[in-house]
């Protein structure tokens, strides 16, 4: 059965993205990284926020756009409220979180069900959906922007380390929810 795992790239001061949801900033810290390759081979299906599905891709334009530096390809679920103006290839809209998660699971087997955006990560923790969290830390601050998990109550939520590992730029940090 597959695993629900929310990855992203943080700032050191806990942003996903800058002001206006730039993702610019990463740029200077992309390098081959084996431990990212071997996640991308491991998740089955994506489900996307819709902000990060129209956000910023630092390598919008590149042979490298697209998730986790063009090396993923699969069954790609769109959360929205809205409809998409002109259907995209490869992209399957789902209008709420129960049923786009039922079908990204489906989609993907045995492996990770991989979720791109802060917000549709927030909602996985709050119905118990949200397995695994991996956060790649780059040393810089930002100020600003989209943090990586936010609660307006300020809930915490318990998460045990599982596995660090470091490249030259960047530290990956492996956590599990713990429930």
């Amino acid at each position: 059965m597959a695993k629900v795992l929310y990855s992203a790239t943080m700032s050191l001061d806990g942003f996903i993205a800058g002001p206006g949801g730039d993702m610019s900033w990463m740029k200077p810290f992309f390098e081959p990284d084996e431990e990212t390759d071997e996640l991308a081979a491991d998740i089955g299906a994506l489900l996307v926020g819709n902000r990060t599905h129209r956000g910023d891709d630092p390598n919008r334009g590149t042979e490298n756009e697209g998730a986790f530096g063009g090396t993923w390809d699969g069954p790609y679920f769109l959360l929205t409220h809205h409809p998409l103006v002109t259907p995209e290839p490869g992209v399957t809209v789902v209008h709420d979180l129960a049923s786009g998660l039922a079908a990204a699971k489906a989609a993907a087997g045995d492996k990770y069900v991989g979720i791109l955006g802060a917000d549709v990560a927030r909602q996985c923790l709050e119905i118990g959906e949200l397995d695994e969290v991996l956060a790649n830390i780059v040393p810089i601050f930002l100020g600003d922007g989209t943090p990586l998990f936010s609660h307006p109550d300020g809930r915490q939520v318990r998460l045990e380390q599982t596995k660090v590992s470091h490249t030259r730029t960047w530290t990956n940090i492996w956590a599990r929810v713990v429930r």
